[in-house]
């Protein structure tokens, strides 16, 4: 079986039941200082979701908050329409997966057994470690090119291979929702374009993806929705084609541009930048 196959195969062992994600007036804070302020979203279903914006402006703390890792100082987040907060943890974690920008592991940790804590949310008294179990961590290997590295511990690893080890096991939680974290700050180029287009395959086979994506050039070409953050509230949303202007862009990051044209896919290419 070629990797092209197994990947395919990746991808059909995930669990495609639809799963909505709301932010409803969510406000996130640290202590009295308040990072989200009153913000309201709703994630396209089977889609790749960015969350753009300068460093500062609540992109991370709200990708936490859509997780549950950040208690709302007003407003609430809606999985399914209930607020995630009320939800039991084990269903949260069968609906949503989470890979963190600074994720780490046990010392000696091998990444074979990194990809297989993935499959926890759906283990139990009733339910052990099972054949299905087997294929889909083989599957998420195969998907993030690790199947070599299996055996291989962690912490002998670059930092690309550590990220994409940690991607693989996001994978092979199978949830429907896959939230990242700037998930290819640690990758060349090549393994960059790599992440990305898993990610499309993700979503392309029903999974529904949010990123915070630190490249607006990466984010327009990989993401089908762009959300733009400022000082903690969105100020632009939509297909990146519509949404990203020379304007927008010297609004986020205080700097002028020219957009061009991607002639592959149409999506727009922030270039020629200087200061404003």
């Amino acid at each position: 079986m070629n990797h092209r196959s197994v990947r395919a195969e990746a991808l059909a062992a995930q669990e495609h039941a639809g799963a909505q994600l709301e932010a409803r007036d969510l406000s996130l804070a640290y202590g009295d200082t308040t990072v989200v302020a009153g913000l309201s979203l709703r994630i396209p279903p089977a889609c790749v979701t960015a969350i753009v914006g300068a460093n500062g402006c609540g992109k991370s703390t709200l990708l936490a908050g859509l997780a549950r890792l950040h208690k709302p100082a007003g407003g609430a987040v809606l999985l399914d329409g209930r607020d995630i907060g009320r939800l039991p943890t084990r269903e949260v974690a069968r609906r949503l997966a989470l890979l963190p920008q600074d994720a780490t592991a046990p010392d000696g940790l091998t990444v074979a057994e990194l990809i297989r804590f993935g499959r926890q949310p759906h283990q139990g008294i009733l339910r052990q470690w099972s054949e299905e179990d087997r294929n889909v961590v083989a599957a998420a290997l195969a998907a993030a090119d690790l199947e070599e590295l299996a055996d291989r511990p962690l912490d002998s690893m670059s930092g690309g291979q550590r990220q994409r080890a940690w991607i693989a096991m996001a994978v092979a939680q199978a949830t429907p929702l896959l939230l990242l974290d700037e998930p290819t700050s640690a990758l060349d180029l090549g393994h960059q374009i790599e992440v990305f287009e898993l990610i499309r395959e993700l979503a392309a086979a029903g999974k529904t993806v949010v990123m915070v994506v630190h490249d607006l050039n990466s984010a327009c070409r990989y993401a089908d929705h762009l959300v733009a953050m400022q000082d903690g509230r969105i100020v632009a949303e939509g297909a990146p084609a519509q949404v990203v202007t020379p304007e927008l862009v010297r609004s986020l990051y205080g700097v002028k541009c020219v957009l061009l044209r991607d002639p592959a896919s149409g999506t727009p290419i922030v270039a020629g930048v200087e200061r404003a």
